[in-house]
C-alpha cells in the first residue's frame, strides 16, 4: 500500500504492517453502533465486551496509590521486579504440578502482548501455528503481526467445541512450529477436557511443537476439571503459558500479564522487551504484587460472581427451542446457538440490536466453528442479565416461527 503524504511525496508501508488485519470487522461494529446509541442517550444494554462490571477493588488502588506516593515513578525493571515475578512463579506453583521460579517469568502489558511475545519467540517470518476455531478475536492477528501464518482448526459445535486431535494433526505443515490454546476457551466457556490436552501434548512432542497456552480464564471454572498446559507430561520445556490480572482481579486497565516458560526462552524475551515496551510502570507491578499476595478473596469472589451469573443465564432461556444455551465451564461469557431461526449470527445479532437495543457479539466473530451463534457476556448485574436474555429468547421465537 502507497500513499501520499502531507510533504507530498509518495510513501510505502511494509506488507507485514498492511496483513495484520485481512478484512472486515471481527463484529466489533455491532458493539460500536450500540455504544454510539447508549452515548445519544438511548436505553442500550451491552453484552458485548469482556469488561467488568465492578472496579478494581480499592485495596488494590491504594497499594497502587501508596507506591506513587513513595516515587516509584521512574524506570522499572523490564522483566518485571523480582518480587512480582516471585510471586507469579509461586501462584503458577501452587496451582500446577510443576513448579517454576523466577527464571521462568517476564512481566508483560497484558495478556495481550505477552501471545505477541510468545510468537515471535517461537515463529521465524512465515512459519505456521495452528489456531483452534472458534478463537479470541486477535490470535490470527497476533501471528500475522508475528510476521508468521495463521493455520486455523475448527473445534466442533456439535463435540462441544473441543479440540478433534485427529482434524490438528492433519493441518500440521512442515513449517508448523506451535499451537494456540485457549483453555477455559473465549468464547465458548469450554474447558478442554485431560484427554484432549494429553493428546495435543503427545502430538507436541511427536512433531516438536510449541503448545502456547492462553490461560487468563484458569481462575474461573465453573464446570470440568482445568489442565494447564504445564501440568502435561514433558510440556514444561516446550510450553509458554499466558497468565493475566485483567479477568482474575477485574485489573483490566492496569494491562498487567506474564508468560511463563523455559528458561531460555524467557531470557530472550526480556531482550525483545528491551526494545519494544521497556517494562511496566513499576507502581502499577505493585499493585500487581499487592493483588497476588493479598487479594485471594477478591479474586475468589469474582470467579463466584461469573460462576452464579452463568447458571442464570442458563436457566433464563427456559426450553424454548429458537436459542439454546451453551453451558459455559468457565469464563465470563455464555453462547448462544441460534441457528434454528435460520439467521447467521451476524444477522441476529444486528436485528436484535435495532429490535431490542441489546448489543452481543456474532460467533463469526471468533471464527466459523461458532457460526450461528452468539456471544453474550456476562459482565452486567443479574437482574438485567435475566432481562436480555428472556428478551433475547422471546425474539428468537418470534423469528423461528
Amino acid at each position: 500500500m502507497t500513499f501520499r503524504a502531507a510533504s507530498g511525496a509518495v510513501m510505502e508501508l511494509s506488507r507485514r504492517i498492511e496483513g495484520v488485519v485481512t478484512g472486515g470487522d471481527d463484529g466489533w461494529s455491532i458493539h460500536y453502533r450500540g455504544k454510539a446509541l447508549e452515548e445519544s442517550g438511548e436505553d442500550v444494554l451491552l453484552l458485548s465486551v469482556g469488561d467488568h462490571d465492578i472496579k478494581t477493588d480499592r485495596t488494590i488502588l491504594d497499594a497502587m496509590k501508596s507506591s506513587m506516593d513513595r516515587g516509584n515513578l521512574g524506570y522499572a525493571s523490564v522483566m518485571g521486579s523480582a518480587a512480582l515475578r516471585d510471586a507469579i512463579a509461586a501462584r503458577v506453583t501452587r496451582q500446577s504440578a510443576v513448579p517454576a521460579k523466577r527464571e521462568n517469568v517476564i512481566v508483560t502489558p497484558g495478556g495481550q502482548a505477552a501471545i505477541f511475545a510468545a510468537m515471535t519467540a517461537v515463529l521465524d517470518p512465515g512459519q505456521s501455528c495452528i489456531i483452534l476455531d472458534p478463537y479470541y478475536a486477535t490470535f490470527a492477528q497476533t501471528v500475522r503481526a508475528a510476521a508468521g501464518r495463521p493455520i486455523i482448526v475448527q473445534t466442533p459445535a456439535d463435540q462441544n467445541f473441543q479440540p478433534d486431535i485427529g482434524l490438528i494433526q492433519a493441518a500440521v505443515e512442515p513449517d508448523t512450529r506451535a499451537i494456540l490454546v485457549n483453555s477455559p476457551n473465549n468464547p465458548t466457556g469450554a474447558v478442554y477436557e485431560a484427554a484432549q490436552m494429553e493428546a495435543l501434548a503427545e502430538l507436541c512432542r511427536r512433531r516438536g511443537l510449541w503448545l502456547i497456552a492462553d490461560e487468563l480464564y484458569g481462575c474461573q471454572v465453573h464446570d470440568g476439571v482445568f489442565v494447564s498446559a504445564r501440568d502435561l507430561p514433558g510440556m514444561a520445556d516446550r510450553c509458554l503459558v499466558v497468565g493475566s490480572l485483567s479477568k482474575s482481579h477485574a485489573m483490566t486497565g492496569s494491562r498487567l500479564g506474564w508468560l511463563v516458560g523455559p528458561e531460555a526462552a524467557i531470557d530472550h524475551l526480556g531482550d525483545l522487551a528491551t526494545t519494544t515496551t521497556y517494562g511496566l510502570p513499576g507502581f502499577i507491578q505493585d499493585a500487581g504484587l499487592f493483588a497476588l499476595t493479598e487479594g485471594g478473596e477478591i479474586e475468589a469472589k469474582i470467579a463466584d460472581r461469573y460462576r452464579r451469573r452463568a447458571h442464570i443465564a442458563v436457566a433464563a432461556l427456559g426450553n424454548q427451542p429458537a436459542v439454546r444455551a451453551v453451558p459455559p465451564q468457565g469464563g465470563m461469557y455464555l453462547m448462544l446457538d441460534v441457528r434454528a431461526t435460520g439467521l447467521s449470527g451476524t444477522e441476529f445479532a444486528e436485528r436484535l440490536l435495532e429490535a431490542e437495543r441489546i448489543a452481543v457479539m456474532p460467533g463469526e466473530s471468533f471464527g466459523d466453528a461458532a457460526a450461528g451463534h452468539l456471544r453474550v457476556a456476562l459482565t452486567v448485574p443479574e437482574a438485567d442479565l435475566e432481562d436480555a436474555l428472556g428478551r433475547i429468547a422471546a425474539f428468537a421465537v418470534g423469528l423461528a416461527g
